[in-house]
């Protein structure tokens, strides 16, 4: 891998250049160019962003947002993959002791801003890079999704190692790295979330038809902030 001077001014002549690069290529680069600097989040819907900087870059974290309102399923799968990986697992929670019980049913929009992003933010502060899992296939919101982008309003660099991901190369993976998936997309659930607002994906709808189900929501919010 050779040399890339990182800032905000260039992300897309760099992202260029990380179309021809593998996933783990950029992870290690990322580790690599911000160190401590640097925050990975995974929802563990499923295992490869985590097993693949687990198996990359040695001694990483990966972030995992508890809302409180995860499927026991998704915290039990991050802590045994976190082990099966040797991975240093980090949970972070909503700073308020005292949440509303029914927030989602009366206001998603805020329900995510108190127990997704506020924690995220929080996470990112002082920090100068951000690993997600996004990928392009996900649905057609994130169909354009960027290797690279500079998150203007977190102030952040934003790498996506994963946007070319397709579903071939997930299920390839896995098969290669002998990987469980979480424990609910065998009864239909292709993206997980909180349990109240998270149903078993449409017959015809693509990845994440089953958050936020009947609603015109598709996005938490920690995807949806401005972005170069």
């Amino acid at each position: 891998m050779q040399e890339l001077p990182l800032s905000a001014g260039n992300v897309a002549t760099i992202t260029k250049q990380f179309e021809s690069w593998s996933p783990q290529d950029i992870i290690a680069w990322t580790h690599g160019t911000f160190g401590a600097d640097l925050v990975v989040t995974s929802s563990f819907g499923d295992p490869v962003l985590a097993h693949m900087t687990w198996s990359t870059v040695k001694g990483s974290t990966v972030t995992l947002i508890d809302t409180q309102y995860l499927f026991a399923q998704t915290l039990w799968y991050a802590k045994g993959l976190a082990e099966q990986t040797a991975g240093k697992l980090e949970v972070i929670a909503p700073a308020e002791t005292v949440l509303p019980d029914d927030l989602w049913q009366r206001d998603t929009d805020a329900c995510c801003a108190i127990r997704k992003v506020a924690p995220l933010e929080h996470a990112l502060a002082n920090k100068s890079a951000w690993i997600t899992g996004l990928r392009r296939d996900d649905s057609s919101s994130r169909a354009n999704t960027p290797l690279v982008s500079h998150d203007m309003l977190r102030d952040v660099i934003k790498v996506n190692p994963l946007a070319n991901f397709t579903q071939s190369d997930y299920v390839k993976y896995l098969e290669v790295h002998g990987l469980n998936e979480h424990p609910l997309t065998s009864q239909g659930y292709a993206s997980i979330g909180c349990w109240p607002c998270t149903r078993p994906a449409a017959v015809d709808g693509d990845t994440r038809s089953g958050r936020w189900a009947g609603t015109e929501k598709t996005e938490c919010g920690l995807h949806t902030k401005a972005t170069v």
